[in-house]
């Protein structure tokens, strides 16, 4: 069968599901990875074809879609900032209002023609996706991670093999600790943040196959994890330095509050592309 046939009969199979643009956006994913031709590899070629063990495969790629299993994990990887990492469902797939996140910090911090060396923690690493895309950007960093996965960990450190950063894991539950073992110059945290209230605004593809471990908190503590690294930034971050944090949008103003209560100056809170309070960051 022709690639370019089959492709419109792909995007009519998930159309109850998803809509055209997003379903040919996954087909040409898997047409990249497992057979290495691009969008424009099959406009320019229109007699490219399947042979049937490929139609088996892409049965088998349509048949999880239909079950909204993401077509990262299907693939196996993601592209964030440039970079690759691979996913898999124990950790969360990175976000576009995170890679906002990453450009702030790199934004502010790849200035100087002689920088100092810097130290960054990043808090709750998942797939790495923050402290590799930082240690990739920002030659003068040293760069920490810690997560309460095991198995997330093993994944980000695939990743920052396979992107060339030295980063320093650690499993580390951040609920239970009682101070940093370093002193750094910038602590960064995507924590949990969608509360139970909320599930029924997360798409099926998220809510079933994402671990929720990395997404949910406590209707009633939906700021627990922000107290707590704010608690330990007010000890471990060195003089003007830099806290930031991705955060839930309903909360904008109660994480402003939160940062005032505990002493932190220069507060900005941002939007994210969709308008979206969803990111803020403190001096200490």
């Amino acid at each position: 069968m022709k690639i370019k046939q089959y492709r419109t009969q792909f995007i009519k199979e998930l159309s109850p599901l998803y809509d055209a643009y997003e379903a040919e956006s996954f087909f040409y994913l898997i047409l990249e990875d497992k057979h290495k031709l691009r969008q424009i590899d099959l406009a320019l070629n229109h007699e490219l074809t399947f042979t049937n063990s490929d139609l088996t495969a892409w049965s088998s790629f349509l048949a999880q879609l239909k079950k909204e299993v993401p077509v990262q994990y299907l693939i196996g990887k993601t592209n964030f900032y440039g970079l690759y990492f691979e996913v898999n469902d124990n950790v969360l797939i990175p976000r576009p209002e995170t890679e906002e996140l990453v450009e702030w910090i790199i934004s502010e911090n790849v200035k100087s023609a002689n920088p100092r060396k810097i130290k960054i923690l990043d808090i709750g690493t998942g797939s790495g996706c923050i402290a590799i895309t930082l240690a990739k950007n920002i030659p003068h960093a040293e760069v920490y991670a810690i997560d309460v996965s095991k198995k997330a960990l093993e994944t980000a450190k695939r990743n920052a093999i396979n992107n060339k950063v030295d980063v320093t894991f650690m499993l580390k539950n951040v609920l239970e600790l009682e101070q940093l073992k370093s002193d750094f110059d910038i602590i960064v945290s995507n924590p949990p943040y969608v509360r139970n209230l909320e599930k029924q605004e997360i798409r099926k593809n998220v809510l079933d196959y994402e671990p929720h471990l990395a997404l949910f908190v406590d209707d009633n503590d939906a700021l627990i994890f922000y107290k707590k690294i704010a608690e330990l930034a007010q000890v471990n971050l060195l003089e003007n330095g830099q806290l930031y944090f991705e955060i839930n949008q309903y909360l904008g103003k109660e994480m402003i509050e939160l940062l005032e209560n505990m002493n932190f100056r220069n507060i900005d809170l941002r939007k994210d592309i969709y308008s979206n309070d969803r990111m803020i960051k403190g001096n200490i």
